[in-house]
């Protein structure tokens, strides 16, 4: 099948630009001023190494990118919210007071789940009118965090509240779990906060001990590839939460094997040695849901280490191994994305790549050579459309660079 090649690389929109459009729309549909309105800006994040091990509270590592969800905002004189997006047809609206459950599809759930989890701790005496725009294929790039966090740095902003970073993780880890019903840990939202640019973020996803790692003397020029599979699916009904039960069995049984108890296990508090000396004895599924675990564990020690001596091209093969044992030991990613994967494993200036979030749908990522750029996208353009025809209309490239933190823009002149 032959099939035309697409552009190799797909430029975005300038932030400028995406705000003057954002503060019209606010204008066209709640007749607010430009001087009552303020812009939340949110990074999405890659996770390079630490993949599907923050729900077991293991170690890893995160990085935004610059690509983000901006949220433009004003606050209401009552309790009332009224969101609009540049994805939706309809917008999402309710009270404070009376916040609507779960809607199995919904937009809105996010922004729900963010008020209410709000409420938990604070008193919200104002609302806001609101409109949302996504820059890109977001599919496990973590959108979910990122417009979470954007919700809760609006309200917080509106209703002139302190609220620290660290606690914005918590209620982030709220919304998802208590409202979404998704057993998330806590990577993607300490990434949307606490990225600095030029630096891994390193996350002990237990003490939440958060330190910025950087590269004092890089050796290996990169740039961060995101290839979308065209395939978009909601985490929860998928297998995440599945994976999430499989990783606590093998926590459990390896517990019972040394007579040891918890109430709630998790990988991480099993000692490698007793996995080293019982893990012979776990069924199959669980026995590779610990197999990745602690293999990624290690990986990690590794890539930091790589990555402190600006080596990038062990960094990126430590990515790779991690990618394949996504698919082989955690058995997550569906067919398109690992296609992808062995396609770009296997082309000459990919220093590495893995499936971006949980693996069911979206993204693929790849630390590239920035000098392959084209080479790497023909590539892609080759193989990809003929593997899965239904996608070729569908996935696209995107070649982005490492950004800070969420943002609160209230000074719009200045952007």
């Amino acid at each position: 099948m032959n099939v035309a090649v697409k552009p190799p690389i797909l430029a975005s929109r300038p932030e400028a630009e995406r705000i003057d459009y954002l503060v019209q729309r606010m204008e066209q549909s709640y007749g607010v001023s430009v001087t009552d309105i303020s812009i939340i800006r949110a990074p999405l994040r890659i996770c390079p190494l630490g993949a599907h091990i923050d729900h077991q509270l293991g170690i890893v590592t995160g990085m935004t990118i610059d690509q983000s969800l901006l949220l433009a905002f004003a606050p209401t004189s009552d309790r009332t919210i009224q969101v609009r997006s540049s994805s939706f047809d309809h917008a999402t609206d309710f009270e404070l007071g009376q916040i609507p459950p779960y809607i199995v599809g919904d937009w809105g759930n996010y922004l729900r789940g963010a008020a209410a989890a709000l409420l938990q701790e604070h008193e919200l005496t104002r609302g806001l009118l609101g409109y949302v725009d996504g820059e890109m294929p977001i599919g496990g790039l973590s959108s979910s965090a990122a417009v979470t966090v954007a919700y809760l740095l609006a309200l917080e902003s509106v209703n002139n509240l302190t609220v620290t970073p660290s606690q914005n993780i918590d209620l982030v880890s709220r919304t998802e779990q208590d409202y979404i019903g998704l057993q998330n840990g806590i990577l993607d939202q300490t990434s949307v906060l606490f990225s600095q640019q030029g630096f891994l973020t390193h996350i002990d996803c237990q003490d939440q001990t958060i330190s910025q790692v950087a590269s004092p003397d890089e050796k290996t020029p990169f740039e961060i590839m995101v290839v979308y599979s065209g395939v978009s699916k909601s985490l929860v009904g998928s297998s995440y939460n599945n994976r999430v039960a499989e990783c606590q069995e093998a926590a459990r049984l390896l517990l019972t094997y040394v007579s040891q108890s918890h109430d709630n296990p998790r990988l991480r508090n099993v000692a490698p040695a007793i996995f080293e000396s019982e893990g012979h004895r776990l069924p199959d599924i669980p026995r590779r849901r610990a197999n990745h675990y602690f293999g990624e564990m290690q990986r990690v020690s590794q890539g930091v280490a790589a990555w402190e001596q600006g080596n990038m091209t062990d960094f990126g093969q430590l990515m790779t191994e991690s990618g394949e044992s996504s698919v082989y030991q955690y058995e997550s990613g569906c067919p398109q994305l690992i296609t992808l994967y062995e396609i770009l494993r296997e082309t000459p200036g990919v220093l590495g790549n893995r499936f971006s979030g949980a693996g069911f749908r979206g993204n693929c990522i790849a630390l590239i050579d920035p000098a392959a750029r084209e080479p790497i996208a023909q590539t892609i353009h080759q193989h990809y459309p003929d593997a899965y025809p239904s996608e070729s209309s569908s996935y696209s490239i995107h070649f982005c660079q490492p950004a800070g933190p969420a943002t609160l823009l209230s000074n719009l002149s200045s952007v």
